[in-house]
């Protein structure tokens, strides 16, 4: 039915073919591309092990659009998955506009000299994209993405309005290591000490960076947990279509561990990005820490527990107040012994397939530039049941 190109072979990449691979009735061929063909090769192998299918390996230059616009004219796909690193999105917009290629991502684009979260660079390619008659889908992951489609899910069967969103992230699994990130670390920690930032009735709120904390009791067993309160990309985009919205805020987990190990390296200037002299030769600090800490999709086989990702909202249906949770738990263990990877690549790779799914199939149809939540809920939402990712409806005023 399809081809899709999918460019960026880390964690995400790996469980977004993998599951492209297990959905051949739509995905009938599948290219994976990277600047490093042995991870793209690895992944064949893995795809190969657990499917019996075969894929296309490339190798490719993300930063680089003519490069881009020869590959993606190479092999003539239906989509791009872009799962390369964020500073890449609007090269690889550029190369699907140069070639008629509908686009989609799961994470906003980020200068790479500034650890900046907004939509507008992205969102300056609505009218290009309106021209070209292409679609280009942002943050199709799960937050962004799925976070999103749970809000829209939402406005259509719960409420009439929508007052209040938090975005609650917990990462209750354990790998063992004494510091790693479970997705790329520059991306992981140019984001937990960016300042925090949330949507109160109508204007923008900045905190210091996790300064703000609450305790949670996750369901399902997992438990209370400390969370703290972060600026996430979707809280943007959530504020202006979301009817009703007065106060969106994004919350995340953190182990005591972590935050220690983090602290210590922020306090000696090891999660800088501005550039340091080191016999010569300029090095970004974050970049040299990246280079030495565990690969995230190393992590898979040795971490242990469950992550619980939801929509806490309150807002109005019929003239009564309502409170619901959305949620979706997943377990590593079970994600490595599927794909081969640990849960929070899956629930990154897996909406990426998903999103791919809905416009190769004509599900999402549009020209422009979209948001998840601007799309119709149901039919991602079905589709998140069938391949991994069950989710949750709790009425809390019924608890």
């Amino acid at each position: 039915m399809a081809k899709v190109l999918i460019i960026g072979a880390g964690g995400v990449g790996g469980v977004c073919t993998h599951k492209c691979a297990q959905a051949p009735e739509v995905f009938t061929d599948i290219v994976l591309a990277s600047r490093t063909l042995s991870k793209c090769d690895a992944i064949a192998a893995s795809v190969k092990r657990k499917t019996g299918r075969t894929i296309t390996t490339a190798k490719v230059d993300a930063d680089n659009v003519p490069e881009l616009v020869a590959l993606i004219r190479a092999h003539k796909p239906d989509i791009v998955v872009n799962l390369a690193l964020p500073y890449q999105d609007l090269t690889i917009m550029d190369a699907c506009l140069e070639t008629g290629v509908p686009y989609l991502d799961t994470a906003n684009y980020e200068p790479l000299d500034e650890a900046k979260f907004e939509y507008k660079w992205q969102w300056a390619y609505q009218n290009r994209f309106k021209d070209a008659g292409l679609m280009a889908l942002l943050g199709s992951g799960f937050d962004p993405g799925v976070t999103n489609v749970f809000c829209a899910y939402a406005m259509k069967h719960l409420f009439d309005e929508m007052h209040e969103l938090d975005i609650i992230d917990c990462n209750a699994g354990d790998h063992g290591h004494p510091f790693a990130t479970n997705f790329n670390p520059e991306i992981n920690i140019r984001e937990v000490t960016a300042r925090g930032r949330y949507w109160d009735r109508g204007e923008w709120l900045e905190t210091d960076p996790l300064s703000w904390s609450m305790m949670y009791n996750f369901p399902e067993g997992i438990g209370p947990k400390k969370c703290f309160l972060m600026y996430h990309e979707e809280l943007e985009s959530l504020a202006i279509n979301i009817k009703g919205l007065r106060r969106a805020r994004f919350w995340m987990t953190f182990s005591d561990n972590y935050l220690n190990h983090l602290r210590v390296l922020e306090n000696v200037g090891m999660t800088s990005i501005e550039p340091v002299d080191h016999n010569g030769q300029q090095i970004v600090p974050l970049q040299f820490l990246k280079s030495v800490l565990p690969e995230p999709a190393s992590l898979g086989g040795r971490t242990k527990g469950r992550t619980c990702i939801g929509c806490k909202m309150k807002g109005v249906k019929n003239g009564e107040v309502k409170n619901y949770f959305i949620y979706n738990i997943c377990d590593h263990e079970a994600c490595y012994e599927e794909v081969e990877s640990q849960a929070i690549s899956y629930t990154t790779g897996v909406p990426a397939m998903i999103g791919a799914m809905m416009m190769v199939t004509g599900a999402w149809k549009g020209e422009g530039v979209f948001n998840m939540e601007q799309l119709d809920p149901d039919p991602f939402m079905d589709k998140l049941n069938i391949h991994g990712l069950p989710w949750v409806v709790v009425d809390l005023d019924k608890q």
